[in-house]
């Protein structure tokens, strides 16, 4: 603890001088803090800097290509990243196949994003066998699909470990479901050690991706005879309506798909917090976060302040890349990542 404290006081020494950015001392105070509260004290920012030297270049160039053949990509790898770190924590368990495994389980069968993890771990095993795991694979690719869709630009530390355990039973308790009230999302981070702040933040990633007509169609109900009902009084009618011609009534609501956000759906932006105040979130858990007083003046906030967004962005991305971090013996470096060495 004293050498965290005079580390602490060196940076805000360094800061007052002008050779940090207020941004960056941020940033590494928000991560010296968790790494001496955790597991993380082996990981470092640039890990690989002699033993793999370009890996996070690989990985990004990898997610680049694949990004700009499919569109779909950002919000499918971020989303994955979001599940793989919310159970057993970010060490790539979510990628395990198998039986009974996370990956199997009803709520991750939409994910999606395995064969661009699996085509960057491929490029680096020929370049550095054995030396980069998979959920730092997973947590760059995360980074850098939102500085590709127009985000910030992330400084995150690697070094994290596969892990071995993947169990279907632990997916239900440990994600966030699009129906969940404000006290039970509030339980969920709590229970990870985020904050609510952290909650209103990290849920600004719908601001990219897609969702399947089934996670919100039980907001709004339309007839075989065609008649519209409102059931959700927090969701714009107008915008209701336009979802029902996106998900038609009888059609297949498990493999249709709607833009998370109406209006800039393939931009890293604010754009999904003026849809909240627009009531246009299209989740339940979207929608609670402008209707609770708890969250309501921080959606606000970044309504009207991009820039701010991005800034509480960087310190939240952080902070949920270090969840769970295997460290040592209690993980390992997979060479293929859907299945343990």
């Amino acid at each position: 603890m004293e050498k965290l404290k005079l580390q602490i006081n060196l940076i805000q020494t360094l800061c007052l001088h002008k050779k940090i950015q207020k941004f960056s001392l941020l940033i590494f105070l928000c991560s010296l803090i968790f790494f001496s509260k955790t597991s993380c004290s082996t990981l470092s920012f640039n890990f690989y800097g002699l033993s793999c030297p370009t890996a996070e270049l690989m990985v990004k160039n990898t997610v680049r290509s694949a990004s700009s053949m499919d569109p779909t990509i950002p919000g499918k790898l971020l989303r994955l990243f979001f599940h793989d770190c919310f159970v057993e924590g970010c060490d790539a368990s979510i990628l395990l196949e198998g039986n009974g495994t996370e990956r199997s389980d009803p709520a991750n069968k939409s994910l999606g994003g395995f064969s661009v993890i699996e085509n960057a771990k491929r490029v680096l095993e020929i370049f550095c066998p054995s030396t980069v795991s998979c959920a730092d694979i997973v947590a760059l690719a995360a980074r850098d699909v939102v500085e590709f869709a127009g985000g910030p630009n992330v400084q995150i530390p690697t070094g994290r470990r596969d892990g071995r355990i993947s169990l279907t039973t632990n997916v239900r308790p440990n994600i966030v479901d699009t129906s969940f009230t404000m006290d039970q999302m509030i339980n969920i981070f709590t229970i990870k050690g985020l904050s609510i702040d952290d909650l209103v933040i990290l849920s600004g990633a719908h601001t990219i991706g897609s969702a399947h007509c089934n996670a919100f169609s039980d907001r709004f109900r339309v007839d075989t005879n065609g008649n519209f009902t409102l059931i959700d009084p927090s969701l714009d009618k107008a915008y209701a309506t336009e979802l029902t011609k996106q998900c038609p009534a009888g059609a297949a609501t498990s493999t249709i798909t709607v833009k998370n956000d109406p209006q800039t759906p393939q931009l890293f932006d604010n754009q999904y917090y003026k849809d909240l105040i627009e009531h246009k979130g299209l989740f339940q858990s979207d929608s609670v976060l402008f209707n609770d007083v708890r969250t309501k003046e921080k959606v606000m906030k970044f309504a009207n302040d991009q820039d701010g967004f991005f800034r509480s962005w960087s310190q939240s991305f952080v902070r949920l890349s270090l969840l769970g971090v295997k460290s040592g013996e209690d993980g390992e470096v997979r060479t293929s990542c859907s299945v343990i060495n």
